[in-house]
């Protein structure tokens, strides 16, 4: 990881683009983990990754988010300016148009059920612009869209480790039965990381979609996991209805959900916020595939 302070982020906009020096800029109190999220002024963000594995976010968003803008019904990021890599911070960066909205929590959202309706349909119109020309899943993306057996090893491990926890059989079933059907139809749009900390909400309604870094085409399942990461049972219900996926989707889906969840409860410090997260998660899976 690359340390990033507001002193060097300060270097970088004065140096580049001399024309904002009169601007504050200041952390955003939920940055995120592939990117670090400074405010400029009033009306931009500054997004820089944290990486260099997320470096290639920043062209692709360049490219392609002005695409999709006129086609959403919601506000996604604008892209102002690219910066570029210099001895002080050795990868590309971007300066972003601000969208106004509080990350989304159980807090903040009026009606589950309703955002549920809102998210839906903000993904069948990202799902529904031309995908022809898309950037491939695969590596640039973590293969979100791709194929779900390339984590097929790190699940069963995880599964392993934890048996004395959770029932393995129970776990390799639910992993087995996402891996047994493939995404057989052309490739579409997904975001490739619709989770908590990239959906706003103003006045309980969800207002925003940011951090597109993992879009890709292929199979819009690995879109659906907030089903089990956020939702309750009548609204996880509600959420899939107006995805109008069928069976195997939700398969896959859930199989990306096992995936991360097990990943962040096993791999993060037991206690901290991403193991009880992961924890939470693979609970609301189990139960609520014991109740199919």
């Amino acid at each position: 990881m690359i340390e990033i302070t507001t002193e060097l982020v300060r270097q970088l906009i004065d140096s580049q683009f001399p024309k904002w020096k009169g601007l504050t800029i200041t952390p955003v109190e939920k940055s995120g983990h592939d990117n670090r999220t400074y405010r400029l002024g009033d009306e931009m963000t500054i997004r820089l990754p944290s990486h260099e594995r997320y470096a290639s976010a920043v062209e692709k968003e360049l490219k392609w988010l002005p695409v999709f803008k006129p086609l959403l019904s919601l506000p996604i990021p604008a892209p102002i300016e690219q910066g570029k890599p210099s001895d002080e911070y050795p990868l590309p960066w971007s300066v972003n148009r601000w969208i106004e909205g509080e990350t989304v929590s159980h807090a903040n959202v009026l009606d589950r059920s309703v955002f549920a309706e809102d998210l839906a349909k903000f993904l069948r119109e990202l799902e529904a612009i031309d995908a022809s020309h898309g950037i491939p899943a695969g590596i640039q993306n973590f293969h979100r869209g791709g194929d779900l057996a390339v984590y097929d090893t790190d699940t069963r491990t995880v599964i392993e480790k934890i048996s004395g926890q959770y029932d393995p059989k129970l776990l390799i079933e639910i992993w087995e039965l996402a891996l047994a059907t493939k995404f057989q139809a052309s490739p579409l749009w997904l975001h490739g990381d619709v989770a908590v900390g990239n959906l706003l909400v103003q006045d309980g309604r969800l207002c925003g979609v940011i951090d597109f870094g993992t879009m890709g085409v292929g199979d819009p399942s690995s879109d659906l996991v907030m089903a089990w990461n956020f939702f309750d049972d009548i609204s996880r219900e509600i959420f899939l209805r107006c995805m109008n996926v069928d069976q195997d989707t939700v398969d896959r889906a859930r199989g990306w959900a096992l995936w991360k969840a097990l990943i962040s409860y096993d791999w993060n410090e037991q206690g901290s916020e991403a193991s009880n997260w992961g924890k939470h998660v693979l609970d609301v899976i189990v139960r609520d595939y014991k109740s199919l």
